[in-house]
């Protein structure tokens, strides 16, 4: 592991709470942060779902070394790849060096607002391909036109780009996704110890590429608490396969999770006070190939967890 960082929640945290939240982590020694972007929470207990660009020009002048990147955003149909090329190429002025773009397939959840089509996974790497493609030429500065299989482009080109292109990673579920950040992106996100992912991530790349690790986790000042809390806040995490992509809203992820048990829904997430469980789980995705860790604190108490991070995380890190 190169670097330890925080995964600010937009699902969970008002616009202010976030600018808040991102100096916090600056003051406590993480080295980044990743950002949620999200139109609709997971269920509504979580309560907020601001707009992350405004967000983040509020952070870039809060924060002087933090380094964040969006965790990830998905250029396919609720947002034309040219206008994410707008947004993230203005944020990266504000930034300098501090920012990278994430990027990923997305969620039904959050793409189905405008009536358009939730096209299926095939569908939507082919989507991604062309919306990173269409991304970086526009960050060259030149006029782009494109007509492609899925987005339009016609003269288009941005002004204000900033000194160096930012990072773009992609979010990866599995081997193909992994190829497709090797062949486009410079790095890969995930949100699971998976070694085999990783490395087909290394062998199709030098090997250098930073490898960013989502790792959910809940703090409290007892186990049962912070179990309570997990189940409370984040239940959408005891559903199985493909039903957090596939589906449509907040009320149906209630609906799917009600039935499930706390033990369903907390499964392996480290919860509460003792340091060792949670280094237990940093040092999995550790082993398993990740260079960037990003702790995903499921809880209101975030001071409470800074202050654990501090003095009983960071010590043995």
């Amino acid at each position: 592991m190169q670097s330890l960082g925080f995964s600010l929640s937009c699902e969970l945290n008002a616009p202010r709470e976030l600018v808040d939240l991102a100096r916090q982590v600056e003051q406590s020694g993480f080295d980044f942060a990743l950002i949620s972007d999200h139109y609709h929470p997971w269920v509504s207990a979580q309560g907020q779902a601001p707009f992350v660009w405004t967000v983040l020009g509020a952070i870039a002048e809060a924060t002087t070394r933090l380094r964040i990147g969006t965790g990830v955003t998905c250029p396919l149909v609720r947002t034309h790849p040219a206008i994410i090329a707008h947004a993230a190429a203005t944020t990266a002025s504000m930034f300098g060096d501090r920012f990278f773009l994430g990027l990923g397939a997305g969620e039904n959840l959050n793409e189905h607002i405008l009536g358009d089509r939730w096209p299926p996974p095939p569908e939507r790497q082919e989507m991604l391909a062309e919306a990173i493609d269409i991304i970086r030429r526009l960050w060259s500065g030149e006029v782009v036109s494109h007509e492609g299989g899925y987005y339009t482009v016609d003269e288009a080109r941005l002004f204000t780009l900033p000194e160096k292109e930012p990072d773009i990673v992609l979010a990866a579920s599995g081997t193909q996704s992994a190829q497709l950040a090797a062949e486009m992106c410079d790095g890969l996100i995930g949100v699971a110890p998976d070694a085999s992912m990783l490395k087909a991530f290394d062998e199709a790349t030098s090997g250098e590429l930073p490898k960013y690790g989502q790792l959910t986790l809940a703090w409290g000042e007892s186990e049962n608490d912070a179990r309570q809390r997990l189940a409370e806040l984040w239940p959408q995490s005891g559903l199985g396969g493909n039903l957090k992509w596939e589906t449509k809203t907040y009320e149906l992820f209630e609906d799917g999770s009600e039935p499930l048990t706390e033990e369903q829904i907390v499964g392996k997430t480290p919860c509460g006070p003792d340091p060792e469980v949670h280094l237990e789980a940093i040092r999995a995705y550790d082993k398993a190939g990740y260079t960037h860790i990003s702790l995903h604190h499921i809880g209101r108490d975030h001071t409470g967890f800074f202050k654990f991070f501090e003095e009983e995380l960071k010590p043995r890190l």
